[in-house]
C-alpha cells in the first residue's frame, strides 16, 4: 500500500507536465497578435474658448409681447375728443326703436332706453357703447355704423341697426 501511495502522486506530476505542452502553440499565436493589437487613443480635442452670450432684455422684444407694429396715433378709430352723447352709455342691446317724427324734408327716431326714458335722435348722432353713428333713419329702422376694435388692436367698420318693436312687446 505504501508504493501505490508513492506511486500515485509520481503518476499524478507526470500527467501535469504531459498537459503543459499541449496548448504551447496557441499561447505562441495569442502573443503575436497581442504585440500589433497595441491601441492608439486620440488626443483630445482643443474646442475654442467659450465667449458667454450678454443678455440685454432692453435691446430685444419681449416674447411675450403680440408682434404687430404699433402706431402713436390710433388711425381709424373714435374722435376721442368729441363729448359723449346721453345715449353711448347704454349698450346697444337694451336701446329700442319706438317710431319716428317727421318734420318738413326731416326724419327724426325715437328710441327708448332700459330705464324707460325716451330720446329724440338724428343722422349724425350716436348711440351704443361702439361709438355707434347714426346714417339713415327710416320709418321701420335706424342704422347705425360702429366701430370696434379687434383682438390685434385695429379699428373696423361693423353695421348694427335698430328695428321698430311694437308698442304692445
Amino acid at each position: 500500500m505504501m508504493k501505490r501511495m508513492i506511486f500515485l502522486p509520481l503518476l499524478f506530476a507526470l500527467f501535469l507536465v504531459g498537459c503543459g505542452e499541449q496548448h504551447q502553440d496557441l499561447r505562441r499565436w495569442m502573443e503575436q497578435q497581442g504585440v500589433d493589437a497595441r491601441g492608439k487613443i486620440d488626443p483630445i480635442p482643443e474646442f475654442p474658448e467659450y465667449q458667454p452670450f450678454v443678455y440685454n432684455a432692453y435691446d430685444i422684444q419681449d416674447p411675450f409681447f403680440p408682434r404687430k407694429i404699433t402706431v402713436d396715433v390710433e388711425e381709424g378709430g373714435p374722435d376721442k375728443t368729441r363729448p359723449p352723447e346721453p345715449l353711448e352709455a347704454f349698450p346697444l342691446e337694451s336701446l329700442t326703436m319706438v317710431g319716428t317724427l317727421s318734420q318738413k324734408q326731416n326724419i327724426f327716431g325715437l328710441v327708448r332706453t332700459g330705464q324707460g326714458e325716451i330720446y329724440q335722435v338724428r343722422i349724425g348722432n350716436y348711440m351704443g357703447q361702439n361709438y355707434g353713428k347714426i346714417v339713415s333713419i327710416t320709418e321701420t329702422e335706424i342704422i347705425l355704423n360702429e366701430l370696434v376694435q379687434d383682438g390685434a388692436g385695429d379699428w373696423t367698420d361693423r353695421t348694427n341697426s335698430l328695428l321698430l318693436t311694437e308698442s304692445g312687446k
